[in-house]
Protein backbone atom coordinates (compact mmCIF):
# COMPACT_ATOMS: atom_id res chain seq x y z
CA UNK A 1 0.00 0.00 0.00
CA UNK A 2 2.81 2.39 0.89
CA UNK A 3 4.54 1.63 -2.41
CA UNK A 4 1.31 2.32 -4.32
CA UNK A 5 0.97 5.69 -2.56
CA UNK A 6 4.59 6.53 -3.33
CA UNK A 7 4.11 5.60 -6.99
CA UNK A 8 1.00 7.75 -7.18
CA UNK A 9 2.86 10.71 -5.69
CA UNK A 10 5.84 10.15 -7.99
CA UNK A 11 3.66 9.82 -11.07
CA UNK A 12 1.88 13.07 -10.22
CA UNK A 13 5.22 14.84 -10.15
CA UNK A 14 6.02 13.47 -13.59
CA UNK A 15 3.39 15.74 -15.11
CA UNK A 16 5.85 18.63 -14.82
CA UNK A 17 7.52 19.61 -18.07
CA UNK A 18 11.26 18.82 -18.01
CA UNK A 19 11.85 22.03 -19.94
CA UNK A 20 11.60 23.88 -16.65
CA UNK A 21 15.31 23.28 -16.12
CA UNK A 22 16.74 23.93 -19.56
CA UNK A 23 14.06 25.80 -21.50
CA UNK A 24 11.37 28.32 -20.73
CA UNK A 25 8.63 26.82 -18.63
CA UNK A 26 5.33 26.16 -20.37
CA UNK A 27 3.73 28.86 -18.23
CA UNK A 28 5.45 31.92 -16.81
CA UNK A 29 6.37 31.47 -13.12
CA UNK A 30 3.65 33.95 -12.11
CA UNK A 31 0.94 31.68 -13.55
CA UNK A 32 -0.38 28.60 -11.74
CA UNK A 33 1.06 25.22 -12.67
CA UNK A 34 -2.48 23.83 -12.77
CA UNK A 35 -5.29 25.24 -14.86
CA UNK A 36 -9.02 24.65 -15.07
CA UNK A 37 -10.04 23.89 -18.65
CA UNK A 38 -13.69 23.11 -19.36
CA UNK A 39 -14.17 22.54 -15.63
CA UNK A 40 -11.38 19.94 -15.43
CA UNK A 41 -8.15 20.53 -13.47
CA UNK A 42 -5.13 20.03 -15.74
CA UNK A 43 -1.40 20.28 -15.21
CA UNK A 44 0.09 23.18 -17.18
CA UNK A 45 1.68 20.83 -19.70
CA UNK A 46 -1.71 19.15 -20.29
CA UNK A 47 -3.50 22.49 -20.67
CA UNK A 48 -0.89 23.54 -23.21
CA UNK A 49 -1.28 20.27 -25.12
CA UNK A 50 -5.03 20.91 -25.37
CA UNK A 51 -4.43 24.53 -26.37
CA UNK A 52 -1.96 23.71 -29.18
CA UNK A 53 -4.29 20.98 -30.45
CA UNK A 54 -7.26 23.35 -30.49
CA UNK A 55 -5.21 26.04 -32.23
CA UNK A 56 -4.63 23.58 -35.07
CA UNK A 57 -8.33 22.72 -35.23
CA UNK A 58 -9.41 26.37 -35.31
CA UNK A 59 -6.76 27.13 -37.95
CA UNK A 60 -8.43 24.47 -40.11
CA UNK A 61 -11.97 25.77 -39.53
CA UNK A 62 -12.96 23.23 -36.87
CA UNK A 63 -14.41 23.86 -33.41
CA UNK A 64 -12.13 23.43 -30.42
CA UNK A 65 -12.35 20.16 -28.51
CA UNK A 66 -13.75 20.07 -24.97
CA UNK A 67 -11.76 18.39 -22.21
CA UNK A 68 -13.49 15.21 -21.05
CA UNK A 69 -12.80 13.87 -17.53
CA UNK A 70 -13.13 10.21 -18.54
CA UNK A 71 -10.77 10.69 -21.48
CA UNK A 72 -8.34 12.52 -19.20
CA UNK A 73 -8.31 9.58 -16.81
CA UNK A 74 -7.86 7.13 -19.67
CA UNK A 75 -5.08 9.16 -21.32
CA UNK A 76 -3.28 9.60 -17.99
CA UNK A 77 -3.51 5.89 -17.23
CA UNK A 78 -2.16 5.00 -20.66
CA UNK A 79 0.66 7.57 -20.65
CA UNK A 80 1.66 6.46 -17.17
CA UNK A 81 1.67 2.81 -18.31
CA UNK A 82 3.83 3.68 -21.34
CA UNK A 83 6.21 5.64 -19.11
CA UNK A 84 6.49 2.86 -16.55
CA UNK A 85 7.05 0.22 -19.27
CA UNK A 86 8.98 2.52 -21.63
CA UNK A 87 6.84 1.22 -24.48
CA UNK A 88 4.74 2.86 -27.17
CA UNK A 89 1.53 0.87 -27.54
CA UNK A 90 -2.01 1.69 -28.66
CA UNK A 91 -4.38 -0.14 -26.34
CA UNK A 92 -7.80 1.41 -26.86
CA UNK A 93 -10.05 0.61 -29.78
CA UNK A 94 -12.96 2.60 -28.36
CA UNK A 95 -11.33 6.01 -28.88
CA UNK A 96 -9.03 7.61 -31.45
CA UNK A 97 -5.57 7.94 -29.95
CA UNK A 98 -2.30 9.72 -30.68
CA UNK A 99 0.82 8.71 -28.76
CA UNK A 100 4.39 9.96 -28.97
CA UNK A 101 7.60 9.98 -26.98
CA UNK A 102 10.66 12.13 -26.71
CA UNK A 103 9.36 15.55 -27.73
CA UNK A 104 10.54 18.07 -25.12
CA UNK A 105 7.53 20.40 -25.22
CA UNK A 106 3.79 20.10 -25.88
CA UNK A 107 4.07 22.25 -29.01
CA UNK A 108 6.70 19.82 -30.34
CA UNK A 109 4.39 16.85 -29.72
CA UNK A 110 1.48 18.51 -31.53
CA UNK A 111 3.82 19.57 -34.35
CA UNK A 112 5.03 15.98 -34.77
CA UNK A 113 1.45 14.70 -34.87
CA UNK A 114 0.47 17.35 -37.42
CA UNK A 115 3.34 16.14 -39.64
CA UNK A 116 2.00 12.57 -39.59
CA UNK A 117 -1.06 11.90 -41.74
CA UNK A 118 -2.76 9.45 -39.37
CA UNK A 119 -2.19 11.57 -36.27
CA UNK A 120 -3.19 14.72 -38.14
CA UNK A 121 -6.42 13.00 -39.20
CA UNK A 122 -7.25 12.33 -35.54
CA UNK A 123 -6.64 15.95 -34.55
CA UNK A 124 -8.61 17.33 -37.50
CA UNK A 125 -11.47 14.81 -37.45
CA UNK A 126 -14.64 16.91 -37.63
CA UNK A 127 -16.63 14.28 -35.70
CA UNK A 128 -14.41 14.55 -32.63
CA UNK A 129 -15.78 16.83 -29.92
CA UNK A 130 -13.93 15.70 -26.78
CA UNK A 131 -10.31 15.21 -25.80
CA UNK A 132 -8.21 13.77 -23.00
CA UNK A 133 -4.45 14.28 -22.84
CA UNK A 134 -1.47 13.33 -20.70
CA UNK A 135 2.29 13.71 -20.51
CA UNK A 136 4.53 11.73 -18.18
CA UNK A 137 8.29 11.55 -18.13
CA UNK A 138 10.74 8.88 -17.15
CA UNK A 139 13.48 9.38 -14.58
CA UNK A 140 15.81 9.99 -17.54
CA UNK A 141 13.58 12.78 -18.84
CA UNK A 142 11.88 11.11 -21.81
CA UNK A 143 8.28 12.29 -22.08
CA UNK A 144 5.49 9.97 -23.18
CA UNK A 145 2.52 11.83 -24.67
CA UNK A 146 -1.06 10.67 -25.17
CA UNK A 147 -4.15 12.22 -26.74
CA UNK A 148 -7.51 10.48 -26.87
CA UNK A 149 -10.51 11.70 -28.86
CA UNK A 150 -14.20 10.86 -29.15
CA UNK A 151 -17.50 12.32 -30.25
Amino acid sequence: MLIAKMLLCASTLLLVDPGATDRKMELPPSEPQEKMVDGVKLAAIEANLVSYTNQERVRHGLPPLKVDEELMESARDHAQWMTRNQAMVHTSRSVAENIAMGQPHSSDAVGAWMNSSGHRANILNSRHRRIGVAAFRTARGTIYWCQQFRR
